[in-house]
Formats: structure tokens, sequence, C-alpha cells
């Protein structure tokens, strides 16, 4: 009614006008040439979280046997833990079984509430391995030395253990593979946004320098103009990615390869992709704004890599810490990165691919969103106080006495 532009649609002025600029420039033929250093680098370094993986996925062995045995049998994994180490996955008991009582091995591995990759079954005298034929095989020596231990026979009288080769998917692998595609999804979110998030604080520079953000200032509410810049970045990486995934695509499907080849997510490859856009918005959004807030604080380039040196550094721990999470699912640090801001993408994308519940991905999103918005209202607010001195008065809130000492010390400076 009074003429002047809603607050979003002054951003969307801002946006249209930093999008249409960037990407009929020259330099942008260069920032798609960018990734592919990066890219380089990444997979050089694609081992580091292999690591991780094993600790997320490690496999059980399920015991169904009689209560005495089963029971047994875990005191004599205890005892020889030290020894055999990670020759033999942890112990769980499945069932503890009654006289003549018959136990479904291939149905029991495939309960997504636990994460089986074999069951022994039988008696000490005579165990019974049942699961995928690499599995059984690896674990016989070790199950016949526990049933040893725990039948407190010792020396070199070990039972002869059956096994019974099972063709099916175990939750175990299954685990593990999901967490591939989680650990990779968390690179490829980190990689891109931190390759791309830089152009959000080079652009506000250079605008400080030439005094083009002090006019657009004093136009449209701060608040927009750094919303503006925000969507228009967000909107020049989508499209760079559009043209690396398009240009990679071809290559990759060109060379024999297809999703078929890797672990699909709990979700699902579509609705995963779909989440991964979702996720790496909120997370270009969240980097984005606090260099923006950044980038209102410092007046020079120097000043601009000194400041932001620590932010990016910080954003590599909120990477670490929500791959350390990852292994740690339905515990109280898988919690903790999904609740901070900054972790919070990364460790959604994770749980994307290991867990098939969406509300938490819709929580998730819609409180990302909340911190964006705090973090581009306290940029521009930071903006308004230290560059366009644009604060409350100096006298402001301040009692009488308070502002005569504050003139009589004015008078003595001046003399």
């Amino acid at each position: 009614m009074n003429g002047r532009l809603s607050t979003f649609a002054a951003a969307m002025v801002i946006a249209r006008r930093d999008f249409t600029a960037i990407l009929f420039s020259r330099s942008f033929f260069f920032f798609l040439l960018g990734p592919l250093f990066p890219l380089l680098i990444g997979g050089l370094a694609g081992g580091i979280g292999s690591e991780v993986r094993s600790n997320a996925a490690r496999p059980q062995l399920g015991v169904a046997m009689s209560a005495g045995d089963a029971r047994a049998l875990l005191a004599a994994q205890e005892r020889l833990a030290p020894q055999l180490g990670s020759a033999v996955p942890q112990l769980v008991v499945v069932r503890e079984l009654g006289p003549g009582e018959r136990f479904d091995a291939a149905a029991a591995m495939q309960d997504r509430r636990v994460n089986l990759a074999a069951v022994v079954t039988g008696t000490l005298q005579r165990p019974d391995l049942s699961g995928p034929q690499e599995r059984i095989a690896e674990w016989r020596g070790p199950v016949a030395v526990l049933a040893a231990e725990a039948r407190q026979a010792g020396g070199t009288a070990y039972p002869a253990v059956g096994l019974t080769p099972l063709k099916l998917s175990t939750t175990a692998d299954e685990t593990r593979g999901r967490a591939v595609t989680a650990q990779l999804g968390q690179t490829v979110l980190f990689l891109l946004t931190m390759l791309l998030a830089g152009m959000v604080l080079s652009n506000l520079v250079e605008e400080k320098g030439n005094k083009i953000i002090e006019v657009l200032a004093a136009a449209i509410p701060m608040d927009a103009v750094f919303l503006g810049k925000l969507f228009a970045m967000l909107a020049v990486s989508f499209v760079g990615i559009s043209v690396w995934a398009t240009v990679g695509g071809a290559v990759w499907l060109g060379s024999g390869g297809s999703l078929g080849q890797y672990p699909a997510p709990a979700v699902g490859w579509p609705l995963f992709f779909m989440l991964g856009v979702a996720y790496f918005a909120m997370s270009y959004l969240l980097l984005g704004s606090l260099f923006l807030a950044i980038g209102s604080l410092a007046a020079t380039v120097r000043e601009v890599q000194t400041l932001s040196m620590p932010v990016t550094m910080l954003q590599l721990i909120n990477f670490f810490f929500a791959s350390w999470a990852m292994a740690r699912p339905g515990t109280a640090v898988e919690l903790a990165a999904m609740v901070v801001p900054f972790s919070s993408p990364f460790a959604m994308l994770a749980r994307a691919a290991q867990s098939e519940a969406l509300l938490p991905h819709l929580l998730a999103l819609v409180w990302q969103g909340i911190s964006v918005v705090f973090f581009v209202r306290l940029g521009a607010m930071l903006f308004r106080r230290w560059v366009m001195k644009s604060g409350p008065a100096r006298g402001a809130g301040k009692g009488p006495w308070q502002r005569l000492a504050a003139r009589l010390f004015a008078r003595r400076a001046v003399r």
C-alpha cells in the first residue's frame, strides 16, 4: 500500500540482478572448470572414511541355542576377546531354544531390527553356521575355538562346525552398503558446499568496495539484499552443478556405469537425490549467510581471508562430526549432529541413506530454514551497525550524568 516492495519481493529483485550478471559474465566459464581439481583431490582421498564405515556396519553373529549353551558361548567370547579381537563379530542371542525346537535362520537374518551376518545353531558339541558362503567359511575356525572354550575342553578338542550356506542378502551386508552410500553422499555434499559458498563472500566484498551495496541498502531493506544475494548465488550454483552432473553422468553412463553397482539408500535413489538437493540448498544458505555476516565486518580482501579461515575450519569440523555421528545411529551423538544447524544437512543426508523414516527430514528442513533466517538477519544487523553506521545513537540509553560526562570529555579533547 505504501509503494515499497516486501522483503521477499525485494530479495527476488536482487537475486535476478546478481544471477543475470554472473551467468553472462566471462568468468563463469572458468567457474565451470573449477571443480576438476577438487574432484581429483576428493577421489585421491576417498579412502578416509573406511574406518567410519567399518565401525558403523560391524556385523553380528546370532546365537540360537539352548539357554545354557548360549550363555556359555557368550562367556567364552568375553574370555577370549583379547586373543580373538575382531576375528569373530559380536555375538547376539537371537533366541534361547527349547528341547526339539527348530529355528529359521534365513528369516532371522532378514529381520531389519538386527544386523546379523550369520547364525550359529545346534549344540556346543556340534555347532552349525548358517549364512552367506564367504561369511561362514571365514568364521568356521573362530566359532570352533569359542565352542571348545565354552565346553571347557581346552587343547585341540575343537568340534566340527557344520556349514549351511544361504543365498540371501543379509541385513549386515545391507547396513554396510548403506553406510558406504551415506559416507559418499556426505563427502559430495561437503565438497560442493565448500567449493561454491565462497562466491557469496567475494561478491559482497566487491560490491562493498565500489559502494554498490550502500546504494542497494538505501533503496531496500538490508535483509532483502542479503537474502537476494544468497538466492542468486544458490541459483548460479545449481546451474554449475547441472552442467557438471550432465557431463559427468554422460561420461559415467558411456563407460558402462549404473546405479545398480552401488548400494541403494534406505529411502530409494529418487528421494535420496531430492533430499540431497534440499540439503545442499540448506547447507549452502547456512554457510553463505555466515559468510555474509563475515563480509559485513571485513573492509579488505586480507580481512576476508583472515575471518573466513576459522569458519572454513569449523565447517570441516562439522563435517567430521556428522561423519562420526553416522557410525552411532540412535545415540545422543547423532541427535546432536542433527540439531546443530551447520552439521544437520550432512547428518540428515546420511540418515536418508540408512533409515526409511521421512518425518525427521521434514523437521530438519524446517529447523534449517529457521536457522538461515536467523543468520541472514544477524548479518544484516552487523552490516547496518558496522558499515552503514545506522545503529542506536551514541547517547541513547544513557542517563543525564553519563551524557554530561561525555560532553565534558569531548570539550576537553577539543581543547
